[in-house]
């Protein structure tokens, strides 16, 4: 996609708009709502493996670990969590990623007590213990190919795959159950929410202006190349798309 860009207009779109444009792309052509991105992202000049995931939530982050982490980015514990957690109505996982919640959770030696036991004996015979790590399933059982609400529904039903997931339901007294159970029955506010928390993390600090670089192949920096950038009488801003 980035080559395809560079050859219509060299050094103008950097992958962080390309990024941000598919991600609304994707939710939309999935069935989910759509919105409008604001542009003008530059790219980082490095890269930092070990910074960038340092807040990324992880699959067995319990509620409170999740909620550190997103407040540690600058977005909300209890609306922004739940909302982009629901981008997990598509998408899949590895069986090393969720096997503990099936064999031994928390160390107990036992299976995820709030995890669906029918589920369990299918994620069972397809994630044996001992087996292939790298085997993939769907994240949302119900409706893996359509951006829709039915993560939250699963969720309900002790359905969620991960044990991030789960716990947005399941933690005693969790202040996110109530947002679980309004988006599970109300999907258009869901993709409301959704649109608004996508719209706030696209937001975080992106880099603008003479900030950073345009790369010309998002895997890695430009070294010591030099990118001709077009400026506009926004330059320094983020602009709506089209």
């Amino acid at each position: 996609m980035k080559a395809a860009v560079e050859r219509a207009c060299p050094g103008v779109v950097s992958c962080a708009d390309i990024l941000t444009i598919a991600a609304e792309q994707s939710v939309a052509l999935s069935g989910g709502p759509s919105w409008t991105n604001l542009l003008g992202r530059r790219d980082s000049r490095t890269a930092n493996r070990t910074l960038a995931n340092e807040n990324l939530p992880g699959p067995n982050n319990s509620l409170e670990r999740l909620k550190d982490r997103f407040r540690n980015v600058g977005l909300n514990d209890n609306f922004d969590l739940v909302a982009l957690s629901g981008a997990h109505t598509f998408g899949r996982a590895q069986c090393r990623t969720f096997s503990d919640r099936l064999f031994n959770f928390n160390s107990t030696g036992n299976p995820d007590p709030t995890l669906n036991t029918t589920l369990l004996q299918q994620l069972r015979q397809l994630c044996p213990q001992g087996g292939n790590g790298s085997v993939l399933t769907n994240l949302d059982v119900t409706t893996p190919d359509v951006f829709d609400n039915k993560y939250f529904f699963n969720l309900q039903i002790h359905k969620g795959l991960l044990q991030s997931d789960q716990e947005l339901f399941s933690t005693p007294g969790a202040d996110t159950a109530a947002i679980v159970n309004n988006f599970g029955r109300n999907q258009t506010a869901f993709f409301e929410n959704f649109v608004t928390s996508m719209i706030r993390m696209g937001n975080l600090k992106p880099l603008t202006g003479n900030q950073g670089e345009i790369r010309l192949n998002c895997r890695r920096v430009n070294g010591n190349s030099n990118i001709a950038t077009r400026s506009s009488s926004s330059e320094g801003d983020l602009v709506s798309s089209f």
